[in-house]
C-alpha cells in the first residue's frame, strides 16, 4: 500500500512538472505611442497652447476624458487572449506629464491592474515625454534614470526626449534593464535628420554595452518609437540589432520586427506606405538564456478593426485622435506593439 501511494505521488509530481514545461508561464510587455496625450491645462513652461480649450485643437476637458478612455480601452485589450491580466509592462511615448498617466491608469478599464508609473520630465521642445507603466504585482523597480540625448548643431543645442532607463526585477526572478525612447523625428527629411537618431541609438547602445560587458547574458530591452525602421542605419548598424537569431553574439541585440518589415507590415502609415517605427528589441539573454529564465517567445502588433480608419482618404490607416485640428474620437496615429516572454518554471534571480 505504501509503495503504491509513493508511486502515485511520484507520477503526479512528474505530471505537474511536464505540464509546467508544456504550458510555461507567460508575460507580455508592450509599447504604445499615445499621440499627444496632453491635459487641457496651460503649462507656461511648455509649448502646449494648442492642446488647451482655447487652442487650435479646442482641447477641452471633455475631449481629454474621451482621449483617456480610448487609450485605456486599447491598453486593456492587449494580450488578454493569452494573459487575462494583460500587459505587465508598458512603455509609452508622447505624454505631457505624470498627471496624464495617473489619470490614464485610473480609468475603469485599467483601474484594477494597479499600474505604477516611472516618469521624468524631458527637455523636449514640444513638451512630450516617455514613461514606463508597470504592474506592481509583477515588477519591482530597483533604479530609474533619464539618459539625455545631447544634440548640437552650429553650437546650438537641439532639445529632444531623454531615454528612460529602468532596472527592475520581473516576478521576483529575472533582473531586467529597460530603455524606453522616442527618438528624434524625421522633420527636415530622413537623410538630413539621420544623425539625430544615430545619437539616440548611441545612448542606448552605450548603456546596453556597459551592462552586457559585466554579464553577456543580462536581459536588456530597448523599446520605443524610434522614428526609424528595423533596416535603418541607427537600428541595424548603430544598435547592431539583427533579425537572425543565429547571427546573435553574446550581449548582442535581437530585433524580431525585421520579419514584419520584410512583409510590408508596419505600425504607422504615411503617403500610402507603412513604417515600422515602433519596436521592442531584446538582448541575447532573452534568446540564448537557459530554459529556467524568462525567454523571448514572439512579437505582435495589436491591430484591431476599431483601431483603423474605416472610410475616406485615410481608410486603412490607424484611426488617430484628430483630423487636422478636428477631434474625430480616435486613438493614435501609431499601433501598439508587444512581445511575449515565457518561462517553464521559476529560477534563481539573474544579476
Amino acid at each position: 500500500m505504501r509503495n503504491t501511494l509513493s508511486l502515485i505521488l511520484l507520477l503526479l509530481l512528474l505530471s505537474l512538472l511536464t505540464r509546467a514545461q508544456q504550458h510555461p508561464q507567460t508575460i507580455a510587455i508592450g509599447f504604445y505611442n499615445m499621440e499627444n496625450l496632453f491635459d487641457p491645462a496651460d503649462d507656461p513652461k511648455k509649448f502646449d497652447d494648442d492642446f488647451t480649450p482655447r487652442g487650435a485643437y479646442r482641447y477641452t476637458e471633455a475631449v481629454y476624458k474621451k482621449k483617456l478612455h480610448n487609450l485605456a480601452t486599447v491598453l486593456s485589450q492587449i494580450a488578454v487572449d493569452k494573459i487575462p491580466e494583460g500587459l505587465a509592462l508598458i512603455g509609452v511615448a508622447e505624454v505631457e506629464n505624470k498627471k496624464v498617466l495617473q489619470d490614464l491608469v485610473k480609468q475603469p478599464e485599467l483601474n484594477g491592474r494597479n499600474y505604477q508609473i516611472v516618469h521624468f520630465e524631458s527637455p523636449d521642445i514640444r513638451g512630450i515625454d516617455v514613461a514606463l507603466l508597470y504592474r506592481s504585482a509583477d515588477f519591482k523597480v530597483l533604479e530609474a534614470q533619464a539618459l539625455p540625448v545631447i544634440l548640437k548643431q552650429k553650437n546650438k543645442r537641439i532639445y529632444t526626449r531623454d531615454i528612460l532607463y529602468v532596472k527592475g526585477v520581473l516576478t521576483g526572478t529575472d533582473t531586467l534593464h529597460i530603455m524606453v525612447g522616442h527618438w528624434p523625428s524625421r522633420r527636415g527629411g530622413e537623410a538630413a535628420s539621420r544623425w539625430k537618431r544615430k545619437r539616440a541609438a548611441e545612448v542606448c547602445k552605450a548603456r546596453s554595452d556597459s551592462i552586457t560587458a559585466i554579464n553577456p547574458q543580462a536581459k536588456v530591452i530597448i523599446m520605443g518609437d524610434l522614428n526609424d525602421d528595423p533596416v535603418s542605419p541607427a537600428v541595424a548598424k548603430t544598435l547592431g540589432a539583427t533579425g537572425n537569431e543565429k547571427e546573435l553574439s553574446p550581449g548582442g541585440l535581437y530585433n524580431p520586427w525585421l520579419k514584419f518589415y520584410s512583409k510590408g507590415v508596419g505600425t504607422s502609415a504615411y503617403n500610402d506606405s507603412w513604417n515600422l517605427f515602433d519596436q521592442i528589441i531584446v538582448s541575447s539573454g532573452f534568446i540564448q538564456q537557459n530554459k529556467n529564465g524568462w525567454r523571448f517567445y514572439k512579437a505582435e502588433i495589436f491591430k484591431r478593426s476599431f483601431l483603423m480608419t474605416q472610410f475616406g482618404r485615410y481608410k486603412g490607416y490607424p484611426h488617430r485622435s484628430f483630423s487636422g485640428t478636428t477631434w474625430i474620437d480616435g486613438y493614435s496615429d501609431h499601433l501598439p506593439v508587444y512581445i511575449y516572454l515565457v518561462k517553464a518554471y521559476s529560477s534563481k534571480k539573474s544579476r
